[in-house]
């Protein structure tokens, strides 16, 4: 029997998953090849393009290839969109720098939401036990949440209504209402508002 330096069976050898062989990342574009590229020329020019200052011009683009954006959205420099037809945004939202939606699949926002700087959205992940097949589930966030900057929100999960979420966590797992997380464990720091403003919010 082969051992490694720290006495592990070498002979038992962990199974490799071969890439050549995995499902292709086609199976979410939902549109012809050609619209997915003019769509990445688009994206580029008018909404990634760090030199173009103009939210108007971004919204105008994005619902030009699909998207669903409500009225007085803002959209900050270098944001990113996968398929802006499977991005669906609210009335009065802000999306901050450099935020990526990276969905292949659908993600719905609601109105007075804020997304911040450098916050990726990823609707998409791996059958990693099996061939590596693409898999992806939706991500809804509820009207009034508060992604902050450099969060990962990942796919199958719903932010509450005027939920926080604070810099730099990883949302693996739905988040309540008016509930304010952070950290990697989306460990709950407390309620964002007392009970009787948020029973006047809903009214």
């Amino acid at each position: 029997m082969k051992s490694d330096a720290n006495g592990r069976n070498l002979d038992a050898e962990v199974p490799v998953i071969d890439l050549s062989a995995a499902p292709g990342e086609r199976a979410a574009w939902d549109r012809p090849k050609i619209v997915v590229y003019i769509w990445a020329l688009f994206e580029l020019v008018f909404v990634t393009n760090a030199w173009q200052i103009s939210s108007g011009i971004r919204t105008r683009v994005l619902r030009l290839f699909g998207a669903e954006i409500g009225e007085g959205v803002v959209f900050r420099p270098r944001t990113r969109v996968k398929f802006p037809w499977k991005l669906h945004i609210g009335d009065r939202s802000w999306i901050g720098e450099g935020v990526w939606f990276h969905n292949q699949d659908h993600i719905y926002i609601g109105s007075d939401v804020v997304i911040s700087q450098e916050t990726m959205l990823t609707t998409g992940s791996h059958a990693h036990r099996r061939d590596m097949a693409l898999i992806t589930k939706p991500i809804f966030i509820e009207d009034g949440a508060w992604v902050t900057s450099r969060c990962m929100v990942l796919g199958g999960v719903r932010i509450g209504r005027s939920a926080l979420i604070s810099p730099m966590t990883v949302v693996n797992k739905d988040i309540e209402e008016n509930t304010i997380v952070g950290s990697a464990q989306n460990v709950s720091l407390g309620r964002r508002f007392d009970d009787s403003k948020a029973s006047r919010a809903k009214q």
